[in-house]
């Protein structure tokens, strides 16, 4: 494992977006043709924009991002309802960010895995989450989500 693994500056730019201080947002970490991938929906979604809209959507129904929660093991069970990232691995192009949150009362546990290129630009990300509960209580939030997105 090396600092110099583009893996390493991506996932640091991406929790500068959860903190809301990377300038240009995603725009500045999604490559235009981004691959993004959810425990929700079948077919994978294709794009940068179609890319933000998820992530916007996982957000808001995830909610009470604590951006500073990445790699610390407290859970979400002990914290209210606050998602925040338990374990982190990186290397070369691939991390895996596993993550902690309640979703309607349920526990919700999961992991993104996130591949990048050699600019340490996202051209995939991917979500799988578990116990089932969890997922249709997600599925549910952010189906009404893209549905206000999409109509506003």
């Amino acid at each position: 494992m090396s600092d110099r693994d583009p893996i390493f500056g991506c996932i640091d730019r991406w929790f500068d977006h959860l903190r809301g201080q990377l300038d240009g947002g995603l725009d500045a970490i999604l490559h235009p043709d981004v691959v993004f991938l959810s425990p929700i929906v079948f077919t994978p979604q294709e794009g940068r924009e179609i890319t933000k809209m998820y992530l916007a959507a996982a957000g808001s129904t995830l909610a009470d991002v604590d951006p500073d929660a990445h790699g610390e093991t407290t859970s979400a069970l002990e914290t209210s309802s606050k998602f925040g990232y338990t374990k982190i691995i990186r290397e070369g192009h691939h991390a895996m960010l596993e993550f902690e949150s309640t979703v309607d009362g349920k526990y919700a546990n999961g992991v993104d895995i996130i591949t990048c290129d050699d600019d340490g630009i996202i051209t995939e990300f991917k979500v799988m989450m578990r116990p089932l509960q969890a997922i249709n209580a997600v599925h549910a939030q952010m189906k009404a989500t893209l549905e206000k997105m999409s109509a506003g």
